[in-house]
């Protein structure tokens, strides 16, 4: 079961922001949850107007069930999720307690598994990781309108 904080504010540049958050305890549901939990925040910005279409949101779902996956196999403990979104773009971030900085491997399309890193590289804007006082915050940014003069993203 989780908790969660939410609300809209507003960031120093005067746009505004909506954001919400949600621990995630251990056991077999968190996933399903964080990613329900992100359909309905993203649904809530589509209803004040901002501009959510249908692959940012399957995007964000696959985004969500990659990142607390990871964090869920990997760190013991809690996992922490907030979403924040924009006029520009969606952001994910998940806190766990396991230091280890996660780095993408090497393409190798003979290996069962282990591509879920390489796979949010690919559909986000930019992903960046941060060691934190205790484990690590992962952040993954999906751009709410595609970028028209490049043919796909570089990892960032």
């Amino acid at each position: 079961m989780g908790s969660d904080a939410g609300g809209n504010d507003t960031a120093g540049s005067g746009c505004r922001v909506m954001q919400t958050a949600l621990a995630l305890e251990g056991g077999g549901t968190s996933i399903a949850e964080a990613r329900h939990r992100a359909t309905e925040f993203l649904s809530q910005a589509q209803e004040d107007g901002l501009p959510v279409s249908q692959q940012v949101l399957e995007l964000t779902q696959l985004v969500v069930s990659e990142l607390v996956t990871n964090a869920r196999k990997y760190a013991p403990g809690p996992v922490l999720m907030e979403l924040r979104i924009t006029a520009r773009a969606v952001d994910i971030v998940v806190w766990d307690s396991d230091p280890t900085i996660p780095t993408a491997r090497a393409a190798d399309p003979g290996r069962i598994g282990q591509h879920g890193l390489e796979i949010v590289q690919a559909v986000t804007e930019n992903l960046s990781v941060a060691p934190e006082p205790v484990g690590k915050r992962v952040t993954a940014r999906i751009a709410l309108q595609e970028e028209t003069d490049s043919p796909g993203r570089s990892p960032r």
